[in-house]
């Protein structure tokens, strides 16, 4: 199964978050996935390589050209997919996915897994969506959406519906089951 993590790219962020990160890469080495990530250097993007690298696990990079010419392509990566556009970078990994992880990020990690929320909703894809409420750093997030509920802007039954975790193990525990019942 290949299991798409979108999540920041940012060095400047708490160490916890970035071992949560380091941690998940190697559950999904270990457990026979494929990672299918950013392919950058830098912050979780790199943890989460790091860690299914550790474990021998495959891992698919997919990257625009304007991060490459930033230098911060990853030497991570057992296959490197490079495209022109951060949107072609989420239509690639999209395709490439079977599921998909949120970790903790800024506006590029919230674009990403906004874009797998509004293409499920309109019946692109039936793809699971895990987004890892770790810290509680997606509270305000999931309130905005209460409150966008509550106001009728997002129907009350939703026909696409990300699952919230608060941690990588029940993610990942999730998912195993997922694969097992499938």
């Amino acid at each position: 199964m290949n299991i798409a993590v979108f999540c920041s790219s940012s060095n400047h962020i708490a160490a916890h978050y970035k071992q949560s990160a380091f941690q998940l890469g190697e559950l999904i080495a270990e457990s026979g996935n494929t990672l299918v990530y950013g392919g950058a250097t830098g912050g979780l993007m790199d943890s989460v390589a790091e860690g299914a690298f550790s474990k021998k696990g495959k891992i698919i990079g997919v990257i625009p050209t304007a991060v490459i010419r930033m230098n911060r392509r990853s030497a991570l990566s057992s296959e490197l997919i490079t495209v022109e556009t951060m949107n072609e970078r989420k239509a690639q990994m999209k395709a490439l996915s079977d599921v998909f992880i949120v970790l903790p990020g800024s506006y590029g990690t919230l674009d990403e897994m906004l874009d797998i929320i509004a293409s499920g909703i309109v019946g692109e894809h039936k793809k699971t969506l895990y987004i890892v409420n770790q810290n509680e750093f997606y509270d305000h997030f999931l309130k905005q959406i209460d409150y966008m509920r509550s106001e009728l802007f997002i129907p009350a039954e939703e026909k696409y519906k990300p699952v919230i975790v608060s941690n990588i193990n029940h993610c990942m525990e999730l998912i195993k089951s997922s694969i097992e019942n499938s």
